[in-house]
């Protein structure tokens, strides 16, 4: 495959022929200064889905590795430590890459702040094998995902022309066609990750799932959500209760990275324009409502300045202070 700024045209090419089954799935979970409940949480609810679980931690100053045997999921728990922050990016390629040592046909990403509901990946692989029997080449396959902070779960979602259609889940059986995924939940075939490559380590944090998702479809495969398979995921910090909605909030360093990765690919001229278009749009509401509602808007006002100025700039990787900058 070509590097990403030559991807433009379109690939049609073979897929995975023989049906899924969920004991070829291996679960991979990013780990960053966890929780130590709701990752031992995490862990117990994949044992009953999956088994084996890679966890890839990314420096963090606590044991992850204590943590598993100390919970007696070390059998069916492999921990990774990476010793350094590296980005949920090249972590989840790490974890990609030990799944594929152990003869894993898929993997199922998770971030550490997920809940899996029972049988949410039997029914991903459930949506897959019905979707490839019918000659769909299958991307990836997620569920609807709950923020209980929210209280409602946020639709599937895909471009119709310069707008973004909200796909309603009228009933669990419902499965729908969507331009991207969230990477938590999202259940990823080997043969998909063949074609499409890896996740982008430049980007560090955010869209990276958002861009995997769109060079997939540009090859012509394509993304599922499930509405049957359910997980809880919680988004960001406490929301931001505004004008009667309760918008998620990161922190600024997050927005920081939001905004570059943001504003480095729309400058890919293989992205749609179109998609740049209805994204651009919503990045700049995002902007003007955490620089003037945002408890610390300030810092997020510096935040995803910065973050502008880098993306067109093409300063990639871990964010560094301009002070520190060389």
């Amino acid at each position: 495959m070509g590097t990403i700024g030559q991807l433009c045209w379109f690939v049609a090419l073979p897929m995975r022929t023989k049906p899924l089954s969920v004991d070829q799935v291996v679960a991979v979970v990013v780990t960053y200064e966890p929780d130590r409940a709701a990752l031992e949480a995490l862990l117990a609810a994949l044992a009953g889905q999956v088994e084996q679980t890679i966890v890839v931690d990314n420096g963090s100053t606590v044991d992850v590795a204590e943590w598993v045997v100390r919970a007696g999921l070390g059998g069916a728990c492999a921990v990774v430590p990476l010793g350094e922050n590296r980005g949920v990016a090249a972590a989840q390629n790490v974890g990609i890459r030990r799944a594929r040592s152990f003869g894993a046909a898929a993997v199922v990403l998770f971030d550490q702040d997920s809940l899996p509901a029972p049988e949410m990946v039997a029914r991903l692989v459930a949506a897959v094998n019905e979707a490839a029997a019918r000659g769909v080449a299958v991307a990836a396959a997620g569920p609807r995902y709950l923020d209980v902070r929210q209280d409602n779960p946020p639709p599937f979602l895909r471009l119709r022309g310069v707008a973004v259609a909200r796909l309603p889940c009228p009933d669990e059986g419902v499965v729908v066609e969507v331009d991207y995924l969230i990477s938590s939940g999202c259940l990823i075939p080997l043969a998909a990750l063949d074609l499409v490559g890896p996740m982008r380590e430049e980007l560090f944090i955010d869209y990276v799932d958002i861009e995997w998702g769109l060079r997939a479809r540009q090859m012509g495969l394509t993304c599922l959500g499930v509405c049957g398979a359910q997980m809880r995921h919680d988004l960001g910090e406490a929301p931001l209760a505004l004008f009667g909605r309760r918008l998620p909030v990161h922190s600024p360093l997050r927005h920081y990275y939001h905004f570059r990765n943001a504003v480095f690919l729309y400058r890919a001229p293989w992205l749609p324009w179109n998609w740049k278009v209805a994204d651009g749009w919503r990045l700049l509401a995002k902007y003007l409502v955490y620089s003037l509602f945002a408890r610390t808007r300030l810092a997020h006002w510096r935040m995803m300045t910065q973050g502008i100025v880098d993306g067109l700039r093409r300063r990639m990787g871990r964010y560094a202070p301009p002070l520190a900058r060389g």
